[in-house]
């Protein structure tokens, strides 16, 4: 067996672990026999001391061949590989850690499911282009799967009732899950749209609705009216001279012969009544 290793008096007894210039260059056959004992070791050793930190980071980078071959059955997700392995990196560290050498059982057995299973809570997590509860992102992939198996059994588009069937769910849940599969993937506004118009190309944005100030406008007239009906003759006079004649405050005083300053005063308190109605009734 070729490993590369440098040792020494110590290694010789071993009362230290072999330390290999290259551990993610091993063969698949040495990294597994040398996994083993550095799993031997990492379990008697003190953690936080220099030889931990050696045998645990060594056995993270002879293993990487593993997270590897489970980052490719990712490949079709639309992520960035290295992105994919710096993820099943976690999955890997939490599987030597939590590694129990008395069970008796193949480190590689027990490491895979550990790095697929953080590989697929990340693109659960973080797939989405909208947040949507983990329930129903678990239902969207079971609600993938009964749609398929019932179109091929059926011949056709499977019905929501024979989908909550199969999947025995209501028929309001499998809306929901349906609903909720919309949030996976997500279009620009600015993406082109092809036409058959004289412009070409449009965006999405164009065909979508924005909101109209003026129906706030309408919303706030309806508010306030009231509010208005409540005040007294003189109190509406002002305001509609103030703000629909567009007098000035002397002007009004002049009108009804009182000073500018009473007539600030009649405005501030009138205003100030109707936002404040207007805001309780928000």
């Amino acid at each position: 067996m070729r490993i590369g290793t440098t040792t020494d008096s110590a290694t010789e007894t071993g009362e230290e672990l072999p330390r290999i210039a290259e551990p993610q260059k091993l063969a698949p056959q040495d990294a597994r026999e040398l996994t083993g004992q550095f799993l031997d070791r990492l379990a008697i050793l003190e953690e936080g001391t220099p030889e931990y930190q050696y045998a645990r980071n060594t056995l993270i980078e002879m293993n990487m061949s593993l997270v590897r071959f489970a980052a490719r059955r990712f490949r079709a997700n639309g992520q960035a590989m290295e992105d994919v392995v710096q993820v099943g990196v976690i999955g890997l560290i939490k599987a030597i850690d939590r590694f129990e050498v008395s069970r008796e059982v193949q480190f590689t057995s027990f490491a895979v499911p550990y790095i697929i299973g953080e590989i697929k809570r990340f693109f659960r997590d973080t797939s989405w282009a909208v947040h949507v509860p983990r329930r129903l992102q678990e239902a969207r992939t079971e609600l993938a799967k009964a749609t398929e198996e019932l179109a091929s059994r059926l011949g056709r588009a499977p019905r929501v009732s024979e989908l909550a069937t199969l999947m025995n769910l209501s028929e309001e849940e499998v809306v929901e899950a349906q609903i909720a599969a919309n949030g996976y993937a997500s279009s620009s506004l600015d993406a082109a749209i092809s036409g058959d118009s004289d412009e070409g190309d449009a965006t999405l944005a164009a065909f979508i609705g924005g909101d109209d100030p003026a129906l706030e406008l309408v919303e706030n007239f309806h508010t306030l009216a009231p509010l208005v009906a409540e005040l007294d003759e003189r109190q509406r006079l002002i305001l509609h001279l103030r703000f629909v004649e567009e007098l000035t405050q002397a002007e009004i005083g002049d009108r009804l012969g009182i000073s500018q300053m009473h007539v600030s005063r009649l405005i501030s308190r009138t205003v100030a009544r109707l936002r404040s109605g207007m805001l309780a009734t928000g």
